[in-house]
């Protein structure tokens, strides 16, 4: 493996492109993937807000808007390759029974969650599509994005790894994440990713998040008592999860 980036009671990152890093992690040594990759959509790069502002007429075709823009890394049309190349990664690397859950996008116009779904099921079994209900008003202007999606495929082999009882629904209402200037420009709300911790891993177990961005995912995992290696091309992102990582737990709870 390469050199950690932060190594420090049981968390590991790795700052470096995922293509680089995941091919060295063990087979079948991961309890769960959980990541939530560049949707390949280049929103945050200020052209959704600009083709928004040009079709209710406020400015002219061809003339710039200011704007915060945060381009992240390998979000054009390449991430479909770099998505479809990782979950054939993931299933090398979880356990018979584990899962891999994926952030995906919700709603068109690009049918991006049909894709990955049929991607995700030629190299694990298909389990469920989640919908994230976001609240408020997303992306867009015509059919705004309230919600996104979280596909899950399990490796075959064993039973499936859950703790989630009998009454979690496909549907999830958590309030969405307005992210402030120096954090990353998409991140998760942290109880949404505590909640895939929890109903796919037990304490002491391994996740593993390809696409880290500030370590959402990695401090779910901490503060529920698992193990987790994150993976992120972009250093900044790398430096804002290590110091979430040094932090003393925030739930303050375990399961």
């Amino acid at each position: 493996m390469p050199t950690p980036y932060y190594d420090q009671a049981g968390i590991t990152i790795y700052h470096g492109d995922c293509r680089d890093v995941l091919p060295a992690v063990t087979d079948s040594s991961v309890d769960l993937v959980l990541t939530d990759p560049p949707y390949g959509h280049n929103n945050n790069n200020g052209d959704l807000a600009h083709r928004r502002e040009e079709a209710l007429g406020l400015v002219k075709r061809g003339v710039a808007l200011a704007g915060d823009a945060r381009p992240i890394a390998n979000d054009g049309p390449e991430a479909n390759e770099l998505v479809r190349w990782m979950f054939g990664h993931a299933a090398r690397v979880i356990k018979p029974g584990c899962c891999c859950c994926c952030c995906c996008c919700g709603g068109g116009p690009d049918p991006q969650f049909a894709r990955w779904s049929l991607w995700l099921d030629e190299v694990l079994n298909f389990k469920q599509m989640v919908v994230w209900d976001k609240g408020g008003l997303g992306m867009g202007w015509h059919y705004r994005r309230n919600y996104e999606t979280i596909l899950v495929g399990e490796k075959p082999g064993a039973a499936c790894k859950w703790f989630g009882g009998h009454s979690q629904g496909n549907v999830v209402r958590i309030s969405g994440i307005k992210p402030s200037a120096d954090d990353h420009p998409t991140p998760k709300p942290l109880a949404l990713m505590s909640l895939f911790v929890r109903m796919h891993s037990e304490s002491g177990d391994l996740v593993l998040d390809p696409f880290m961005g500030a370590g959402t995912t990695l401090r779910a995992a901490k503060d529920l008592g698992r193990r987790a290696i994150g993976i992120e091309i972009e250093e900044r992102y790398c430096e804002i999860a290590a110091k979430r990582m040094a932090q003393e737990t925030l739930f303050g709870i375990g399961g």
